[in-house]
């Protein structure tokens, strides 16, 4: 990573805990439609623990949760992670839920082939360059075991939201209200997928958003 990226990262890293502590549950209680969706995906193939990463204060960890998965959660917001382990406690569910910081631009901790299952709710959407993001792919396929399923959800470039964004340098990524993520189109989906099979990639709207759903598969 160049010191333009660590310095972009760091600064990102520094926002969003600062968020996440100004609004506690910043995204609120209700679990994503991708979660929604992941859930029945994982049933059917009867996985029961799941790898989430980027799951800031829980939203999606919980319901997962909630219906029966063991959750491996990571972000790299302590306060985040702090908001989740509270909620899981008063719920009952710690002993379903772990959460650990981690910056997703390292090394993902868990052995080649030991995780039937990782899920991503707009994480890849974050300030990653072209190579960040290409190696955070490849480091999901190097933990999932074959046959293993990625499943993640991005706002799409088809989102009018894009258009309010301003352009930050070459690299696809735009910048709003110092929040820096990148839009995807199809091509991009279709190029991450590369070594994988791609089992879903189903357009859909969550609120006001555009999204892309995607489900990978290791061969």
């Amino acid at each position: 990573m160049n010191t333009g990226h660590v310095e972009l990262a760091r600064a990102q890293q520094e926002r969003w805990d600062s968020a996440y502590a100004r609004r506690p549950q910043l995204h609120g209680l209700e679990p994503s439609v991708a979660a929604q969706q992941a859930v029945e995906r994982f049933g059917a193939a009867g996985i029961d623990d799941v790898l989430e990463l980027g799951a800031g204060h829980g939203r999606d960890a919980l319901f997962l949760a909630r219906q029966g998965f063991s959750v491996h959660a990571t972000d790299f917001s302590e306060t985040a992670l702090d908001q989740l382990r509270h909620e899981a406690q008063r719920e009952g569910l710690d002993d379903r839920v772990t959460a650990a910081l981690h910056d997703v631009r390292d090394p993902l901790p868990p052995a080649d082939g030991g995780v039937n299952a990782v899920f991503a709710n707009l994480l890849l959407n974050m300030a990653f360059s072209p190579s960040e993001l290409r190696s955070l792919v490849s480091e999901i396929r190097r933990v999932l075991s074959p046959g293993g399923v990625f499943v993640y959800a991005v706002w799409s470039t088809g989102d009018p939201c894009s258009q309010n964004w301003q352009q930050l340098g070459e690299h696809g990524l735009s910048v709003h209200d110092g929040f820096v993520g990148r839009f995807f189109d199809e091509d991009l989906v279709r190029e991450l997928a590369e070594h994988w099979q791609l089992d879903e990639l189903t357009p859909y709207r969550e609120g006001q958003r555009e999204m892309w759903r995607v489900a990978l598969i290791k061969q």
